[in-house]
């Protein structure tokens, strides 16, 4: 027992299906254990109340380090909610501590009591309608560790994309991909795809930012201007196999894609919406360049689904046992 990692999950936003999503961890570990045991940070009471809901029979125990675990009982590490919450209604007295959750997780990964940390979806909305700036579980972990700059990557359906830009808007990305930007994003990847994937010299499929990876100039200068030399200097410095700018529209392709280990887009919408076409429900959020391991669902609260027993815990199982190889590597 004391060999077995133990991995942390934040239920997310109570409101929507996190709780749902994380009561079927016992659904999961009755057919195929995980390899590592497992504790749910949530309010114990919010679990039970829908765990009655759904009709699922739940055995709820306090977490404690030393217990053995067993296959019948969801261990949890109880955080309060400020306000009862209800499946489908949001309710920004509980948003405090929906981030006092992630605060919990982080502490512990920092301190070794966790060895990673996976999260159920929160609602950015109404943390920020809370009075608390909030972006994203990306930015936030990286503010909260104080790591200058992380790289979102989300991995399914046979692909793993990285994005240079995050929750940006969309008038706002040209700006954001500066040299520094683009270089730093590509020595994370770079390093991170080694030491996540064990893959030490990876194949980097890179995205141009225009249409046509700007055709010759015709359709924008960021290709020419910005990203081949920050490529070509890569290249010749650090030896990184780097293909690219490549055009999005095709990027994709099958002979493309069999060229590399993974794709590094510009923005969000340019590479996300393909991945999750290939993958949804079953593909999972990386965190890369944090001095921790933090893996998550790839899907949001579905408030309109929580509580309704549809809810797809795929995503959170893959989650789960990629955080588990990560922190085996």
């Amino acid at each position: 027992m004391s060999r077995l990692p133990v991995i942390a999950v934040t239920v997310g936003e109570p409101a929507g299906i996190g709780p749902d999503i994380c009561l079927r961890l016992l659904d999961r570990v009755r057919q195929a254990p995980f390899a590592a045991r497992i504790v749910v940070l949530a309010d114990r009471f919010l679990l039970a109340e829908r765990a009655a809901l759904l009709g699922l029979p739940v055995s709820l125990r306090d977490w404690e380090a030393s217990q053995p675990p067993r296959a019948d009982t969801l261990d949890v590490l109880h955080l309060p909610l400020a306000v009862r919450a209800s499946a489908g209604r949001l309710n920004a007295a509980n948003a405090p501590q929906v981030l006092a959750m992630l605060d919990r997780a982080l502490a512990g990964c920092r301190s070794g009591e966790f060895a990673a940390m996976v999260t159920a979806p929160v609602h950015k909305g109404v943390i920020n309608d809370a009075g608390m700036q909030f972006t994203g579980h990306t930015e936030y972990l990286a503010e909260q560790t104080g790591t200058p700059r992380v790289v979102m990557m989300l991995a399914g359906g046979g692909l793993r994309v990285a994005l240079v830009t995050t929750h940006v808007p969309l008038k706002q990305v040209p700006a954001a991909v500066t040299p520094a930007a683009l270089e730093e994003t590509l020595r994370i990847l770079h390093r991170e795809m080694g030491r996540k994937y064990g893959i030490s010299r990876p194949r980097i499929l890179v995205a141009g930012l225009n249409p046509h990876a700007g055709e010759g100039g015709y359709l924008g200068r960021e290709e020419i201007d910005v990203i081949v030399p920050v490529l070509e200097r890569l290249r010749a410095e650090e030896g990184m196999n780097l293909l690219g700018p490549l055009p999005a529209d095709t990027m994709f392709s099958r002979s493309v894609l069999a060229r590399g280990d993974c794709v590094l887009a510009m923005y969000h919408d340019q590479g996300l919406p393909v991945l999750k076409y290939a993958s949804f429900g079953h593909g999972i959020n990386v965190t890369l360049g944090l001095p921790i391991i933090r893996t998550s669902v790839d899907h949001g609260t579905a408030l309109d689904l929580a509580g309704s027993g549809q809810a797809d815990p795929g995503s959170l199982f893959v989650a789960i046992e990629q955080a588990i190889e990560m922190a085996c590597r």
